[in-house]
């Protein structure tokens, strides 16, 4: 039992920078929603359903009446993509968890808790409790927000105007520089963030997350040798501690 709230106090002590970070987009989502004509218990449902940020945006700015089923549905998809490979690198490590903890785990995952739980993993074992005391707090506060902003909605203004759209930004830096290991991390990043902003000021979203992916794929299997010649992580020949 000690060791049970151990791991939950750590995983909510992980995930609550993240938490705040999400907060003004939490915001800024449910005000445009509203703005779309989306009610605060639509919006609610939607966080509750989805649970994908990057793609309720994009949903929120194809919305229209009536809505244009083909096109949400390959938006959301072709965003959510980079999900199959987070979860295959993701599912070996859950070894103690039950059939409907990784059902349910895995679903609500992001970016945020799949990037704090490979990091953990290095060092310690997961834990059906780190992961849920990363998971809970931080759909709710995604599903409150949004719908916090959904209720307020043009009271709320534009956070962006105050530079609030950043926060996510400033947040995927450090996830990144905590798993920098040498040029392969340098040549991904940077293949994957310029064709990224390329595709997106030349095509536009969401093909803007696919050139992303496929780009820093390729750069890291270049970097690395072609599979050859990958840095050693030393972490990687460490034994996973409880």
């Amino acid at each position: 039992m000690s060791r049970m709230r151990d791991d939950i106090l750590r995983g909510f002590g992980d995930i609550w920078p993240a938490m705040l970070a999400a907060v003004p987009i939490g915001l800024l989502f449910g005000a445009l929603a509203a703005g779309k004509g989306l009610s605060p218990l639509e919006v609610t449902v939607m966080g509750a359903l989805v649970f994908a940020g990057g793609a309720q945006f994009a949903a929120v700015e194809l919305w229209a009446t009536p809505a244009p089923i083909g096109a949400l549905v390959f938006s959301t998809l072709l965003i959510n993509a980079r999900h199959v490979l987070m979860s295959a690198s993701l599912a070996p490590k859950l070894q103690g968890f039950s059939g409907w903890q990784k059902l349910g785990g895995l679903y609500f995952m992001a970016d945020e808790n799949w990037a704090l739980a490979e990091k953990r993993a290095r060092t310690h074992a997961l834990t059906p409790a780190y992961w849920f005391g990363m998971l809970i707090p931080f759909v709710a506060c995604w599903i409150a927000t949004s719908t916090l902003g959904a209720v307020v909605g043009a009271a709320l203004g534009d956070p962006r105007r105050f530079g609030a759209d950043f926060a996510f930004t400033a947040l995927f830096i450090a996830l990144v520089a905590a798993f920098w290991k040498g040029r392969v991390t340098f040549w991904t990043v940077a293949a994957s963030g310029i064709a990224s902003a390329l595709a997106y000021r030349l095509v536009g979203p969401p093909w803007h997350v696919l050139a992303g992916a496929l780009c820093g794929l390729a750069a890291a299997w270049i970097a690395a040798g072609g599979g050859a010649g990958a840095e050693p992580d030393p972490a990687a020949s460490e034994p996973a501690r409880s």
